[in-house]
């Protein structure tokens, strides 16, 4: 009998290249008596292993997060840079929804493919768009230019739970977006949980706290349980958008601390 083939593991990089601070009453739906101040990270995410590589989300630009109070860092692409990325270069690119702040830059990666939930494409072309309040985190251009792709056929649809690749699946996990999708990659401590904005902050799945921008509240709760289910444990869910994340994980090299986090190793490795 054949032995079955292993898995190739990836390392993953979470590349911060913005941030803001928020509030928690403005972050939560019940927020906090007090109103805390919420700092928020933004990310991109890259997957390695020694054949392949995948980008997942390409972040925003300077113009739209300016615009929305957001802090630009860098830019996404030279972030890549950061870990050896060429985003010239990149074949895949995962994208987990279609907000401002994960579609932004589709044009930096002109050799691509982009894989999205068909969910989510119906979600930003359809009637729900014609409500100001849904709209409000989906960038116009980007839905342009998202559709542009599909009609140069470099738009790969998955409908629900399916492959990427060996040792990558993606996992939808609507509530936050209609077609969000998370992702459970292979590593060399196990399955790591990419969950990206299925869980924004650590507390959003440890204490099943609503995000405040959602299209529907029991997914998004149903979500934070989801990921547990796909999680070896808690310690293997890396949440989308919590500055803990740059402090749970070290940095592939000292100058790049708090910059880029390497989660495919155990917290504190």
């Amino acid at each position: 009998m054949a032995r079955p083939a292993t898995l190739p593991e990836y390392e993953i990089y979470a590349i911060k290249y913005g941030e803001r601070v928020g509030t928690r009453g403005a972050t939560f739906m019940g927020g906090d008596p007090h109103d805390a101040p919420l700092p928020m990270d933004y990310f991109v995410w890259a997957l390695k292993s020694a054949e392949r590589t995948f980008v997942v989300d390409v972040g925003f630009g300077r113009e739209e997060g300016e615009k929305r109070g957001r802090t630009f860092l860098r830019c996404p692409t030279e972030g890549l840079q950061l870990v050896g990325i060429d985003a010239a270069a990149v074949e895949d690119v995962i994208i987990t929804h279609m907000h401002y702040d994960h579609a932004g830059n589709l044009g930096l990666f002109p050799n691509a493919r982009f894989h999205i939930q068909d969910n989510e494409l119906g979600y930003v072309t359809g009637r729900a768009m014609t409500h100001p309040r849904l709209r409000h985190s989906f960038r116009l251009d980007d839905v342009l230019e998202m559709v542009t792709m599909v009609y140069g056929d470099r738009v790969v649809f998955h409908d629900g739970d399916q492959d990427i690749a060996p040792g990558i699946k993606v996992h939808a996990i609507p509530g936050h977006s209609r077609g969000l999708q998370a992702l459970t990659v292979n590593t060399a401590r196990g399955t790591v949980v990419v969950a990206s904005d299925a869980a924004h902050y650590y507390e959003s799945f440890e204490k099943e706290l609503v995000f405040s921008t959602h299209e529907d509240i029991f997914k998004m709760l149903e979500g934070y349980r989801l990921l547990r289910r796909l999680a070896p444990d808690d310690t293997h869910i890396v949440p989308g958008h919590d500055p803990m994340v740059l402090e749970r994980y070290p940095a592939p090299s000292p100058e790049l601390k708090g910059i880029v986090a390497r989660i495919d190793v155990a917290p504190g490795g």
